[in-house]
């Protein structure tokens, strides 16, 4: 890879990673599923300029409702109610082994060796990760809302696979519209229209800029630079730096907010991220399609 791009990737997976501390800062001041509902109200904004890709209005529905909808009705309440963004971060990253899975069942892809003894050492990882649910600010219900989230994601890479070639920028705008109204509604109907009055006419400054954080860094720019690198260079070649978002995310959260992990956990996560490793620092020539993008928060 070229010196430009090198530093775009680590730049994408720094900001993704970094992203969980914003999401934690922002829930302080907005109900979780208003949040994620604003987070694409602000994100759809470029759509208004960006013509609409060449994808069917059902499969951009299909996306944006597990991609969008699912995966964040489930990740950003799991982080209000117990689950810290550095754990977060990692514990996420469980849905490349779930989309390895749903593609096995839906699409007949058999996973191969590689990919079995990766799923492996991070079910492991996960399995320790649990067992420390009830210590240090992790709560049944946000490990629960937190699988409930990668199941949602790993099942939107599924149908991701299938829509060919088309501009990540203009698709991730488009598919931002999918989810603001039915996460308005379920804020509307689970968080009630007081605390969202609250919410939005109370915001202090950190609030708001970590929502355009989200919207604008996170969302936009990321995705759009994420995709740039894939049509550059081989998924192979772009897939570890996937990698770091974990880690970014991680020491971000230890550094500005002090989060701090148990032996359990931190061996747990260790195995997540090593399984992770397994999947994409391949040692061979062959080159396989990967389960999907990192994850944005």
């Amino acid at each position: 890879m070229k010196p430009r791009h090198v530093a775009l990737a680590v730049a994408v997976a720094f900001f993704w990673g970094l992203n969980f501390v914003f999401v934690r800062l922002a829930l302080a001041d907005f109900p979780p599923l208003l949040l994620a509902a604003l987070r694409f109200l602000i994100a759809a904004l470029p759509a208004i300029f960006l013509p609409r890709p060449p994808v069917p209005w059902r499969r951009l529905i299909a996306l944006g409702g597990t991609l969008f909808v699912g995966q964040f009705a489930f990740l950003f309440p799991a982080m209000a109610v117990g689950m810290p963004p550095g754990l977060a971060s990692i514990a996420l990253q469980v849905q490349a082994f779930l989309t390895i899975l749903i593609a096995a069942v839906v699409l007949g892809e058999a996973p191969n060796r590689r990919q079995i003894a990766g799923a492996v050492v991070a079910f492991a990882g996960l399995v320790l990760v649990g067992s420390t649910v009830g210590t240090n600010g992790v709560t049944l219900a946000g490990f629960i809302l937190l699988l409930g989230a990668a199941l949602c994601w790993a099942s939107g890479n599924v149908l991701l696979r299938r829509v060919g070639a088309v501009d990540t920028m203009s698709l991730m705008s488009w598919l931002s519209i999918v989810p603001i109204m039915p996460l308005l509604l379920l804020s509307l109907v689970v968080e009630g229209p007081t605390r969202i009055a609250g919410a939005v006419g109370g915001a202090s400054w950190l609030g708001l800029l970590s929502l355009l954080y989200m919207a604008l860094v996170s969302t936009t720019f990321c995705y759009a630079g994420w995709g740039h690198l894939l049509k550059l260079y081989p998924a192979a070649t772009a897939a570890p730096f996937a990698l770091l978002v974990p880690v970014s995310g991680t020491v971000s959260a230890a550094l500005v907010l002090g989060e701090s992990f148990g032996l359990a956990r931190l061996a747990g996560m260790v195995l997540i991220f090593a399984g992770l490793g397994i999947l994409a620092l391949r040692l061979g020539r062959r080159r396989e399609p990967e389960p999907g993008l990192p994850d944005a928060a």
